[in-house]
């Protein structure tokens, strides 16, 4: 199992030292959202100051650029960083899309699913001297000249595009066309099994390729500390932020699996109240049992053993999430362990 972090600094000088930190505590992968600060830019500082970490995006918002555009970006940083570039992909929501970016929203799934189509006609132009003819239902590229034609990435390999999803159609989406898929926070290990995998299994078929072709990597929630003043603080923390998930009705089919429906309603119309303390309100309606199927909540000795028992059959890549301050220190151990670095051949 590939252990990945998050990038959660801006300045230049902060930016190199994070990522030198996260390569020297075994972490395979860096990666940056996009937020309030530009995906890509960090990721170059990232590359440039590391040798084998690999960097990539978690995730971009595909659907305010144009598939032209994110081709140039991604074939350029695929080249800087000497192939260890991932292009992880989301749609964002409608509001932002057509308020935040001025661009047009239309069949989420079905405008992914030719993106990334795009995308890799472009980059087969680029990289293997393909004439460039792409005509969808949203876009359309046809010209490609030497004098705009970069030349090919190392090994001519293009970046590896992993697509966000929760939902069955943009999961299928990823399937049938990405590298991989990043799985959701608000995502459980049963949700997993009975209903991502398996969809992703049919977008597989579709395109002729089988499970070992493909990467699944998850955001996964946890609660850690090495107190119980730390504990008590990461579990209530992480109750609020299964909350806030949960008020949400796009994530709604995850609750209606465990057959917590009506907890989603109680979510939402809580998050719609004037109540001043409607956050705290919303944690507490997360239970023990609701609380530790979204989270991995164990003391950092039994961590790494604990997501290896619940997602190592599952997921190819972790990326722990959480939502208090915590020693970057306690992750060491933990990542260590579930790369199996430490462990000799046959253990």
């Amino acid at each position: 199992m590939k252990v990945d972090g998050t990038l959660s600094v801006w300045g230049a000088s902060e930016i190199v030292t994070e990522a030198r930190r996260h390569e020297k505590m075994g972490y395979d992968g860096l990666w940056t959202s996009e937020a309030a600060h530009d995906p890509f830019l960090p990721l170059l500082l990232a590359a440039e100051h590391t040798d084998q970490l690999e960097v990539g995006t978690a995730i971009a918002v595909a659907f305010s650029r144009s598939p032209m555009q994110l081709a140039y970006t991604a074939h350029d940083l695929q080249s800087y960083s000497g192939g260890r570039f991932t292009l992880g992909l989301g749609s964002q929501i409608k509001p932002h899309i057509e308020r935040r970016f001025s661009m047009p929203w239309s069949r989420p799934a079905a405008r992914m699913r030719e993106y990334v189509a795009a995308l890799h006609a472009i980059w087969s132009s680029w990289n293997d001297g393909t004439k460039l003819d792409f005509r969808g239902d949203f876009y359309t590229h046809t010209l490609m000249t030497p004098f705009f034609s970069p030349p090919p990435t190392p090994e001519g390999k293009p970046p590896k595009i992993l697509v966000a999803a929760v939902g069955e159609a943009m999961t299928a989406v990823a399937g049938e066309s990405a590298d991989g898929l990043l799985a959701h926070a608000f995502t459980t290990e049963r949700y997993l099994r009975e209903v991502t995998l398996p969809t992703v299994e049919q977008g597989l078929v579709k395109s002729g390729r089988d499970r070992g072709d493909f990467a699944v990597s998850l955001l996964l929630l946890t609660a850690t500390g090495r107190t119980e003043q730390e504990m008590a603080n990461a579990v209530k923390h992480t109750r609020r932020q299964v909350a806030f998930y949960g008020s949400t009705p796009a994530y709604r089919a995850v609750l209606e699996l465990h057959g917590w429906g009506e907890l989603g309603d109680e979510l939402n119309a809580l998050s719609k109240s004037s109540r001043e303390d409607k956050w705290q309100a919303m944690g507490a309606l997360v239970d023990d049992e609701v609380l530790n199927a979204f989270a991995v909540v164990a003391e950092p000795g039994r961590l790494a053993a604990e997501i290896r028992r619940r997602y190592g059959a599952l997921v190819d890549r972790v990326t722990f999430y959480t939502t208090y301050d915590i020693d970057t220190d306690v992750w060491g151990p933990v990542v260590q362990e579930l790369s199996r670095r430490n462990f000799k051949s046959g253990d």
